[in-house]
């Protein structure tokens, strides 16, 4: 019992100093773990997340965290540099995007994580047409941005034309942006699935096959004519006036940005009946005009009586005589000298002109010649 005890006495300040021995070495390996230990922030395409690790890099830090890195992805800061307590580690992954910028398709490396981001790292104009969200995140593989960038374009419409920067990809989406409202029959220069590019030209033609139209035509009124044994010939007499009828014309009017360009009968309606003119011809026959003194007629017969002895001798007394021998009348002239003493005056030959004519012919070659031209002159003493 004694033996024990002392045992027992001697041993205790031994083991207590082993005791405290161990608990020295727990505490100074507690201070130097906690000292060791930090809290860095890891991103990853913009999710943060607190780890705490006992690295000294980078790179130690993410591979801890079990963060697979692709030699494309980009790490912020390098993979071989230091980290402290606090430090901030991101991690941008790499993506592969399809990029359709104003229809050309090409695929895009990028470590950017929105598509925000995407479109100010192309440097494509701020104001372009964006088919996702600017805050949608990228997907490694798969994502597709469609990008329109603003383009100048004119339009002709209205009679006017209209010039403006657009970011419209399609002609369709141009005419819903300028608020134009086409009917069924206008017609637009482009497909409205046609590109838009730089420069684009459209045509708007208005055209409006609805447009009536009411005109009113004149209907002639017809004429008639009836004989009339009271009326002289050629006198004439209205006893009916000539009233025109109207005609009524319905027209659908076809215009292309306001002017016509053709038209087509709908109907027509005779709203007035014309009235027929009648008139009265004469068919009487007019009365012979009084003889008026020409200078065909014989002057009053001079030496009658010695032309009668004559006429007697050379044609009986016949002032017609025409028996083909080439003499003529009752004092048998020739042509050549009834021309020459004036006979032309009253007839071609004697014996077409009367007795006093023949005579008056007669008294001038008479005046000229005598009684010598006729063979029968003798007569004219008997």
């Amino acid at each position: 019992m004694s033996r024990y005890s002392a045992e027992s006495a001697t041993a205790k300040p031994f083991r207590i100093a082993g005791q405290v021995a161990v608990v020295g070495a727990l505490v100074l390996g507690t201070t130097a773990f906690v000292a060791n230990t930090k809290t860095v922030t890891v991103s990853i395409d913009g999710k943060s997340s607190m780890v705490q690790t006992f690295a000294g890099t980078v790179e130690q830090a993410v591979r801890g965290a079990n963060v697979e890195i692709k030699p494309s992805d980009l790490v912020q800061p390098a993979l071989s540099e230091g980290i402290q307590n606090g430090s901030v580690i991101t991690v941008s992954r790499s993506k592969e995007v399809t990029v359709k910028l104003d229809g050309a398709q090409r695929t895009v490396e990028t470590t950017v994580p929105t598509v925000d981001d995407l479109v100010r790292q192309l440097g494509v104009a701020s104001n372009s047409v964006v088919s996702l969200a600017g805050s949608t995140q990228l997907s490694p593989q798969g994502s597709v941005v469609a990008i329109t960038t603003p383009k100048d374009v004119t339009i002709l419409v209205d009679g006017q034309a209209v010039t403006r920067t657009t970011a419209a990809a399609t002609v369709g989406e141009l005419l819903t942006e300028l608020g134009l409202t086409l009917t069924a029959n206008d017609h637009v220069s482009l497909p409205s699935n046609s590109p838009i590019v730089s420069g684009t030209v459209l045509k708007v033609t208005r055209v409006d096959a609805g447009k009536a139209d009411t005109v009113t035509e004149p209907i002639p009124f017809s004429i008639e004519k009836t004989d009339s044994p009271d009326l002289t010939v050629g006198d004439t007499k209205v006893v009916q006036q000539g009233v025109a009828g109207s005609l009524v014309k319905n027209y659908q009017v076809l215009t292309v940005d306001g002017r016509e360009a053709g038209r087509t009968l709908v109907s027509q309606n005779v709203t007035v009946q014309p009235v027929a003119q009648k008139i009265l011809v004469g068919t009487k026959p007019k009365p012979a005009p009084a003889a008026a003194p020409t200078s065909t007629d014989a002057p009053a017969m001079m030496n009658e009586a010695m032309w009668d002895k004559i006429a007697q001798c050379e044609s009986s007394g016949n002032w017609a005589a025409n028996t083909g021998n080439g003499y003529y009348g009752g004092l048998q002239f020739d042509i050549s000298s009834w021309m020459a003493n004036g006979g032309g005056q009253y007839a071609p030959n004697a014996s077409l002109a009367t007795k006093a004519q023949q005579i008056a012919v007669a008294n001038t070659y008479y005046a000229k010649a005598g009684l010598s031209p006729w063979g029968c002159a003798w007569a004219a003493k008997s």
